[in-house]
């Protein structure tokens, strides 16, 4: 009988031991449903929002490059060429394609159709080829972001539900729809060009451009820094408690908020160095800081993985301990060194708070041309396009994340990429 009942005692507990596991299994798989399905809508609504981003209505029109409104001294004087009026040749394509626009008021309203830097892509035609002053040609030039935003539909029609247009204004869209004249087109300014205060002429590109800038900066002081680091903690220095507290500061300066690398940032190498503000040197030189820790760890990590007896073989062969390191243990470790430092380049990419705290939050026209140039940074960008009031700025925000998040993910492939293609199994 007593047997019996422990036995009965011990099946009773094995079924509730199973349930138990059951249970936690099913709390994983539904933890992990929900994140994906959080993620899935956190991606679903930026796409949504941002796939428009990516076409921009065009306008075709036939210009008049009218050597006395471009060039009236004929001289052909780069000078003279980039000073012309260029809007006035817009504003006569468009009041000849709506001769019916004869008052000042109708004028006003037909010319805020089109973007204001229109004159900007007649300019730069007219620059690249001096020649074609005098004749006419076909141009497509960038709408209004309000015409866009109607266009894509992100605009109501009628003024009473929120419409900008009047119904006069609303003919003239129409009837360049209906002559194939406005189209939505791939949005070429978006990756060309740097900001802007208009949103139909806003790009990345000087992003992009102030991010790699940034990045190269980064890698070039923080990869050979951290390995370093790394190479001798693990097999140069003795153990007592001065590299204890290395170790420790290390560690927990990959925790501290990268926000306080940017106040550092500002105080030495702005204020103390005077380096350039804004620049792409600047940025790298605080990103250096923010993956300085990370990289050293991985790198640990990488080199502890090493196994202790090709330390021995080599040590055994006569080499010496630097050979030893440098002609074995660092290229095995290697692979895992650079997944660890792709790993840190890739939150370097993604940190706002310290290019925030050195000045690269500024509104910034041009590319930059060195590292350092005034420049800002993708995840600054989004800050910037984030904040603006206007409805087309929106998209724009979203696709500089989609943008953002392929420099990350194509990142993130690398690493993996690495570690599989070179990971040695002992």
């Amino acid at each position: 009988m007593r047997s019996s009942a422990n036995a009965d005692r011990v099946a009773a507990r094995l079924r509730r031991r199973y349930a138990a596991e059951k249970r936690f299994r099913a709390y994983g798989v539904a933890a992990i449903i929900i994140a994906l399905g959080f993620l899935t809508v956190l991606l679903a609504s930026i796409i949504a929002d941002g796939y428009t981003a990516f076409v921009q209505t065009e306008v075709r029109l036939s210009l008049d490059l009218d050597p006395s409104v471009i060039d009236p001294s004929g001289k052909r004087d780069r000078a003279d060429l980039s000073s012309a009026d260029y809007a006035a040749v817009v504003h006569n394509a468009l009041l000849a394609r709506f001769p019916e626009a004869s008052d000042r008021a109708a004028r006003r309203r037909l010319f805020r159709l089109i973007s204001q830097g229109a004159d900007l892509e007649v300019r730069k035609l007219v620059l690249a080829d001096p020649s074609i002053i005098g004749s006419r040609r076909e141009m497509w030039l960038p709408m209004a972001a309000s015409v866009d935003q109607l266009i894509k539909g992100n605009m109501a029609r009628a003024p009473e539900k929120g419409g900008q247009f009047s119904e006069r204004e609303l003919a003239w869209i129409d009837a360049l729809q209906a002559d194939g004249s406005l189209k939505t087109r791939f949005n070429k300014w978006l990756f060309t060009g740097g900001d802007s205060r208009q949103p139909e002429l806003a790009g990345l590109w000087g992003a992009v451009v102030g991010s790699f800038y940034s990045l190269l900066v980064t890698l070039a002081l923080s990869f050979p820094l951290g390995v370093a680091t790394a190479v001798y903690l693990e097999e140069f220095a003795s153990r007592n408690r001065w590299t204890d507290l290395i170790e420790v500061n290390i560690n927990n300066l990959a925790a501290v908020p990268s926000i306080v690398f940017g106040l550092l940032g500002l105080e030495i190498f702005l204020n103390v160095f005077e380096l350039p503000r804004s620049s792409p040197l600047v940025g790298g030189l605080v990103l250096t800081l923010v993956s300085l820790p990370t990289i050293i760890i991985a790198a640990r990590v990488s080199l502890k993985a090493v196994p202790p007896w090709i330390r021995e073989a080599a040590l055994g062969l006569g080499a010496s301990r630097l050979q030893m390191v440098t002609h074995h243990v660092l290229p095995l470790a290697m692979p895992g060194i650079l997944t660890g430092t792709i790993i840190g380049m890739a939150r370097a990419i993604g940190e706002t708070a310290p290019l925030l705290m050195i000045g690269m939050v500024a509104f910034i026209v041009d590319v930059p041309a060195t590292p350092l140039d005034p420049a800002t940074a993708l995840p600054v960008q989004v800050y910037l396009w984030a904040a603006s009031p206007e409805r087309a700025f929106i998209e724009r925000t979203s696709a500089a994340i989609l943008v953002l998040l392929c420099f990350l993910a194509a990142m993130n492939a690398t690493a993996i990429y690495l570690r599989k293609h070179f990971e040695r199994r002992w």
